[in-house]
């Protein structure tokens, strides 16, 4: 946050933990599947906050330049801290100020709305960012709205708000004011559109994971037998954000890009596995790619032993 109120030059702090996830399950046939999953979802300031210590803080006292210096001495002591440990929290007490507004809200629910509202910010990709940066303002004017009388029982469609006028999708913080994202991050794709907030969505009920069992198909969302209404857009790329919504931006990874062991490409980054992609890439066993192509020995099926040049 550079320590201003304003949210105009916030950025994603160059050590948070970025995306996709690399976690993996193995066949019979020793293959790595990776899953690949869009992280993060949203995210929240977590640098050199302020917070609380503890009496004789070892932290502090072996690092000094992070005790925050308060009337009252030692009882009432503070000291800055950064990284998720300061993070988590913020998006927890998010959560929980959006259930005492209202208190019959479903897990899902939360993590939609948490979402939906969330601020992009510019310059910075789905794997860097999720949706944007927490926005308890929005969150607690949207979860007012939604219907306290859902069940499981309730259609899918259904009104989800109390209001048939869905509310402004900006906020003003600090004199800075900004649009929502608009949009929810879903495992490997994203989805936009108003009928996100004004229409009930079966898997914002229980006992389902929001991003489970999605498919993809001409514009509709399938899960669990569940259309998710032709109202929702879904997305195939992974965007880098101008700053205005999550469907704007500029393409940074489209999502049908696969290399080997599940790896999602993208322009001007590096990966592991020994794949480094760029303007030229470089791909094992001696396959080079850039303007020309050479191909060793090994890649080659002719079986002689000239390198070919295309």
């Amino acid at each position: 946050t550079y320590g201003t109120d304003q949210r105009s030059d916030d950025v994603v702090a160059t050590y948070s933990s970025r995306g996709p996830t690399r976690s993996y399950w193995t066949d019979v046939a020793g293959v790595r599947h990776y899953d690949n999953i869009i992280k993060p979802e949203i995210v929240a300031p977590g640098n050199k906050l302020v917070a609380a210590r503890a009496k004789v803080n070892e932290i502090v006292t072996a690092n000094s330049d992070l005790l925050v210096e308060l009337d009252g001495g030692d009882a009432h002591g503070e000291m800055y801290l950064s990284g998720t440990s300061m993070a988590t929290p913020i998006v927890a007490g998010a959560a929980s100020v959006i259930l005492q507004a209202n208190p019959s809200l479903t897990p899902n629910m939360v993590k939609m709305i948490l979402m939906y509202t969330a601020q992009p910010l510019a310059g910075f990709n789905m794997f860097e960012q999720g949706a944007g940066q927490l926005n308890i303002e929005g969150a607690v004017r949207l979860a007012r709205l939604v219907r306290t009388d859902l069940t499981a029982a309730t259609p899918l469609g259904a009104p989800l708000l109390t209001t048939a006028t869905p509310p402004a999708a900006r906020s003003t913080i600090a004199g800075h004011t900004f649009t929502w994202s608009q949009g929810i991050v879903l495992n490997h794709t994203y989805a936009t559109g108003t009928s996100l907030v004004t229409k009930y969505q079966k898997i914002y009920g229980k006992g389902i994971m929001l991003g489970d069992g999605i498919m993809l198909g001409d514009g509709i969302m399938l899960g669990d037998s569940t259309m998710m209404t032709n109202g929702i857009m879904l997305g195939d790329n992974i965007l880098t954000s101008n700053g205005i919504m999550l469907g704007d931006g500029t393409f940074f990874c489209s999502t049908g890009i696969m290399l080997g062991d599940g790896i999602m490409l993208g322009d001007g980054i590096m990966l592991g596995d020994g794949i480094m992609l760029g303007d030229g890439i470089m791909l094992g066993d001696g396959i080079m790619l850039g303007d020309s192509v050479v191909e060793a020995q090994s890649a080659m099926l002719k079986g002689d032993d000239t390198p070919h040049m295309r």
